[in-house]
């Protein structure tokens, strides 16, 4: 093997290595220190907080069904405040 195919092989191996690396979600620092990529408690964060909007869209479109309807009273709207009030408890 002459030092060209070397060089070439050290190459092929070194980026196999780093997209295998990748993959797994394992990178390195600046000192050669392995950390993961991937936090799972960050995830379930995210997650957690995606289904909190979803409920605060739902209750703003409720909200501005019930305060665009005109075909109520105000006692009307009253009952279906606290009907909404004690749906959450």
């Amino acid at each position: 093997m002459n030092p060209f195919e070397m060089v070439v092989a050290i190459v092929v191996i070194v980026t196999v290595g780093g997209v295998i690396r990748a993959r797994y979600g394992v990178g390195r620092d600046k000192h050669g220190n392995d950390y993961a990529l991937r936090d799972t408690a960050a995830a379930d964060e995210n997650q957690r907080l995606r289904g909190d909007i979803q409920g605060l869209k739902e209750r703003v479109a409720v909200l501005e069904r019930v305060i665009t309807d005109s075909n109520g009273s105000s006692s009307n709207l009253d009952r279906k405040i606290e009907k909404l009030r004690d749906r959450d408890r």
